[in-house]
């Protein structure tokens, strides 16, 4: 039997009983260190069993060495193990002196592939779920974030949201009048000035396009079979492209699917390699359908819709935001009517225009009736109402953005006169 101490040797290693987790096949190495002083006249022996069985004695590597002045002494034993089999699991102790230091070996099952080849799958299931609902739900988003954070396109001096080119052919009028302009002006509230004229006759914008154009806010060119017969498309697309990006902001181009993949015009070819600066739209099979990919985006480049308080009249939100009839705000504005007067070249003195100014109506000559009708009456009718009266407000003129209607309006200064 070992050898006992006056005092138990101080155990060092392990601090406390050890509870290791192995896996099968993995080796080990278990270290039992104490500390004596050097005053005991003794000389512990170490041992070791396992499950209450003693272990041989070689079945261990022990080192002795003496501390500082040789005060104390150490000693440690260090047994090495194979986990080969279950049977090499369980609880080892080591015994040294009357000191004991517990290892208990248990097997852990290994890690397989299994759950990481799970995890990967949930992982690409989850990505390609992700990228299923970007692809679905990516244009409803944007709308969604341009409906309620996008830019307002008012108080601009525009008149329309689209100005519309599109070829003189019977296909192309049936795209745009059956099709495009019932699902923009009746279903989305966008107001279209429709063209079928040649924009750019001679490569070079026509007066009647620059004013046009500056009256929308958005540029449509419906690119046919048809229209790309015109001549500026076969023989210069790319500087008419130059001319409608200085007229029109982003234009865009809607081109149909069998011409946009087959027939290889230069236009086509030119506006795929220019997509940032254009907005490529492909009109499909399935482009038919409201809800439809292709409505989507031309909504995303057309302007943010505003919506009005109920009760006021559609029409320029400039008019709208406007709580009167200001006839330079108004794009048919019955001020600016002379159907009303009998003599539209000029007024011959007789206050014709006694209705909007307040003057007196002219005299009624001849008839029966015209001699015994007394001269207050024809002055108190043509007197205004308050409510004509007031009808016009120009209390804040001055506030008023008419710099932005350059296309009715030239406003001067003393000096240009």
């Amino acid at each position: 039997p070992p050898e006992l101490c006056s005092v138990p040797p101080e155990i060092l290693v392990p601090a406390a009983n050890e509870t290791l987790e192995l896996v099968l096949g993995s080796q080990v190495e278990l270290n039992c260190t104490v500390r004596w002083a050097g005053t005991e006249h003794c000389q512990p022996i170490p041992t070791w069993s396992k499950d209450g069985q003693w272990l041989g004695s070689g079945s261990s590597q022990d080192t002795v060495w003496s501390g500082q002045n040789s005060s104390e002494h150490l000693l440690a034993s260090v047994l090495q193990l194979n986990l080969t089999q279950d049977a090499d699991f369980g609880v080892f102790a080591c015994w040294i002196s009357n000191a004991t230091a517990t290892f208990t070996l248990r097997r852990a099952e290994a890690v397989g592939h299994v759950p990481a080849v799970l995890a990967a799958l949930l992982v690409l299931l989850l990505l390609v779920l992700l990228a299923v609902l970007y692809v679905r739900c990516r244009l409803n988003a944007l709308l969604w974030y341009r409906d309620r954070y996008g830019e307002l396109e008012i108080n601009d001096g525009k008149l329309y949201d689209a100005y519309v080119s599109h070829a003189n052919a019977p296909d192309d009028r049936k795209f745009i009048h059956f099709i495009v302009k019932p699902q923009l002006e009746n279903r989305h509230g966008y107001k279209l000035f429709l063209d079928n004229q040649n924009i750019l006759p001679n490569s070079e914008p026509s007066a009647d396009l620059i004013m046009n154009v500056s009256r929308c806010r958005r540029l449509i060119v419906v690119l046919s079979v048809a229209y790309l017969e015109q001549e500026w498309c076969n023989s210069s697309f790319r500087e008419g492209l130059w001319r409608l990006l200085e007229l029109s902001r982003k234009p865009i181009f809607i081109v149909f699917e069998s011409q946009y993949r087959e027939i290889t015009h230069p236009a086509i070819t030119l506006l795929k390699q220019h997509r940032s600066a254009v907005t490529l739209l492909v009109w499909r099979a399935g482009s038919m359908t409201p809800s439809s990919d292709f409505w989507k985006e031309l909504c995303l480049a057309l302007p943010r819709k505003v919506s009005f308080p109920a009760g006021r009249s559609m029409g320029d939100p400039q008019t709208q935001l406007q709580e009167d009839k200001d006839p330079m705000l108004i794009l048919h504005s019955s001020y600016l009517d002379s159907a009303g007067d009998l003599d539209p070249d000029g007024d011959l003195g007789t206050g014709l225009r006694g209705r909007v100014f307040g003057s007196p109506p002219p005299p009624r000559l001849g008839g029966p009736g015209a001699t015994g009708a007394p001269a207050s009456s024809g002055m108190e009718e043509a007197q205004p109402r308050d409510g004509q009266r007031s009808e016009i407000d120009v209390s804040d003129l001055g506030s008023r953005n008419y710099g932005a209607r350059t296309d009715f309006y030239c406003l001067v200064t003393e000096d240009d006169i």
